[in-house]
């Protein structure tokens, strides 16, 4: 019997490229992706509480703030697509380059608790402590990645669907508990 998944409002993808890898850039990496690390650290504290406010105290998510987290969300991807070495292309601020990041824009008062933002960051604490680990396990898949990118020029495909699988997870994590975008749970899967 085949089980049926239920698709997650919130997408991740990324798409492989199938062309060989830049060996230069990937051996450097690290320091190529301090500007767009430092710019990240400016903005990091702004996605949790305004609409964590607006949708406890007036129930509403403003369209303009929830386009400024989907904005910052992709934008972090991007980053970080390039720094665990799925993509070769410097991030941009603004285009979607080859990082794909859907969110569905909440109805405030029809799909969301209003007091559940107080509490969701509570109840996602299993999937932090998943997500740590899983982490650990990106970095050393990284690593493996930036050996072979080097060597060889190629992102071996394992390697890659498991960085972008955790980078899904982790993506459905912060737009349930930090974005607030919806009151599904996140499922724990790195699949689609």
């Amino acid at each position: 019997m085949q089980s049926m998944t239920v698709p997650y409002p919130v997408d991740f993808d990324v798409d492989y490229p199938e062309s060989r890898r830049n060996r230069l850039t990937t051996a450097f990496r690290a320091v190529l992706a301090l500007p767009m690390l430092a710019v990240l650290t400016v903005f990091s504290g702004v996605l949790f509480v305004p609409p964590l406010l607006t949708i406890v105290f007036r129930q509403k998510y403003p369209r303009w703030w929830f386009d400024f987290n989907e904005a910052y969300m992709r934008f972090t991807n991007r980053v970080f697509a390039y720094v665990l070495l799925l993509r070769d292309e410097y991030p941009s601020t603004d285009e979607e380059q080859s990082v794909h990041l859907r969110l569905p824009y909440p109805d405030a008062r029809g799909e969301l608790n209003r007091w559940m933002p107080l509490v969701k960051w509570f109840l996602a604490i299993p999937h932090y402590i998943v997500l740590a680990l899983l982490g650990v396990a990106a970095i050393f898949a990284t690593i493996a990645a930036w050996t072979m990118i080097v060597l060889t020029g190629r992102h071996p495909r394992g390697l890659f669907t498991f960085v972008v699988g955790v980078m899904r997870w982790h993506n459905r994590v912060v737009a349930y508990a930090v974005a607030l975008v919806s009151d599904q749970y996140p499922p724990f899967r790195l699949a689609r």
